[in-house]
């Protein structure tokens, strides 16, 4: 019996970047409030027909890389115009949350560039947002990597109990529920009390 085709939904792919510069600094950013990531390696063909059949010709790989988002005051944010106005070269990873190893790592796209173009759009009756597009060079490359803990919290904030959060109890002594935990508990009210 074959295997189950899975899908890989447009909510679990996302865009992390870095100004080149910075690479001995500090980690991938996630772009914050993505609403949409268009990737789209691209290559031209052009056949010519011959008297002995058609005779094809490619250009050099073009990746098309476009993020939209919500805008917002964050570094992140700032560094794409950084890589616009100063001409900066930029790492992006287009990173496919679903889809994992066996070492628990995750499938991405690699690539450098710069950003080209930065559009920004302020209608009196929505948020602002921005469209930024990529120049890539050369061609981007796949492989696996391992999204740092504070990742997930990136995305959606993570159970936390009502005790004091400090360095050494980032939970408030709170346990996020687990699937392991269906059916497991007690009534809460002590035996023989109303």
């Amino acid at each position: 019996m074959a295997s189950e085709i899975q899908v890989l939904q447009g909510m679990d792919t996302l865009a992390y970047v870095r100004l080149l510069e910075n690479e001995k600094t500090e980690r991938g950013q996630l772009i914050p409030y993505q609403t949409s990531l268009s990737f789209e390696p691209q290559r031209d063909t052009d056949t010519t027909k011959t008297k002995s059949g058609t005779v094809s010709t490619t250009s050099a790989l073009e990746t098309d890389l476009e993020v939209e988002f919500v805008n917002n005051i964050s570094k992140v944010s700032d560094d794409l115009y950084e890589s616009l106005f100063k001409n900066k070269k930029i790492e992006v990873w287009v990173v496919y949350r679903k889809r994992k190893n066996s070492q628990g790592q995750y499938y991405a796209w690699y690539m450098r560039g710069i950003v080209s173009d930065d559009s920004n759009d302020n209608d009196p009756d929505d948020n602002s947002t921005r469209d930024v597009t990529f120049t890539i060079d050369g061609e981007p490359q796949k492989g696996w990597l391992t999204l740092p803990d504070e990742a997930e919290e990136e995305l959606a904030y993570v159970f936390r109990g009502m005790g004091v959060v400090s360095d050494s109890d980032q939970t408030g002594q709170g346990v996020a529920w687990a699937a392991k935990d269906r059916g497991i508990g007690a009534d809460a009210t002590p035996t023989g009390k109303a």
